[in-house]
């Protein structure tokens, strides 16, 4: 079984205003050397080795090797959830006093519309995506979890996503991943990351090279804005 950090010693790994800035550079599900990492948290290699090593022993990241150099990412989209699902709570708590607009719109425009979350899609559109499949009856609640219908089954495959391969995948199949600039969830697990590199392929989202926002084409704008319906 893999193992997963517990409330507590993951809210300590991110309690470090280095380490969170490490962790947010790689919530577009990238890879990164620990060079560019220390770079973009402001911090001295060596601060930023000891902080490596922390996040891989907690389990919050995970270490791949490729010749010489040494890569760092998220070690799994649960974690990059979890973040997010912090993000939204954090910014919550926050009295109303010192949030004199609501978040949404304190929020960049682009990462408001459409950002990455890990391998899926977050954002304005995301969000859109979510309640749309929910309100046609593709996704149910299964317990206390989410299950993809028939119908919607058969809407997705009508878009190029086949359920029966998602499936076979080793992670959660699909869930409600808390958004944090719109306040309500968007499409997460497997079946998020499938309609991100749907809308990918399809070239109505493009990534961005400088943050996580994700570029939308107007005919993606609309496209996207269509599925479900």
């Amino acid at each position: 079984m893999e193992y997963t950090p517990g409330i507590s010693s993951m809210a300590a790994l991110l309690a470090d205003a280095g380490r969170m800035s490490m962790i947010w550079a790689l919530m577009d599900g990238s890879a990164r050397p620990a060079g560019e990492l220390a770079l973009l948290a402001g911090l001295s290699p060596s601060s930023t080795s000891a902080h490596l090593a922390k996040l891989v022993e907690g389990g919050l990241l995970a270490l791949e090797t490729r010749g010489r150099n040494r890569y760092y990412r998220l070690a799994g989209p649960e974690i990059g959830q979890a973040v997010e699902a912090l993000a939204s709570a954090a910014l919550a708590a926050q009295p109303r006093k010192l949030r004199p607009v609501p978040v949404s719109r304190g929020t960049p425009l682009a990462l408001r519309e459409a950002r990455t979350c890990y391998d899926h899609m977050a954002g304005e559109l995301a969000v859109g995506v979510y309640a749309r499949m929910a309100d046609a009856g593709w996704l149910a609640p299964q317990g206390n979890d989410l299950a993809i219908t028939e119908s919607g089954a058969r809407g997705l495959a009508a878009l190029g996503i086949d359920v029966a391969n998602l499936r076979r995948k080793r992670r959660q199949l699909v869930c409600a991943c808390p958004d944090w600039s719109e306040r309500k969830p968007h499409l997460g697990g497997a079946l998020g990351a499938a309609v991100l590199e749907l809308c990918e392929q399809a070239g109505w989202l493009r990534r961005s090279k400088e943050s996580r926002a994700l570029h939308v084409s107007p005919a993606g704008r609309k496209a996207i804005g269509e599925i479900a319906l």
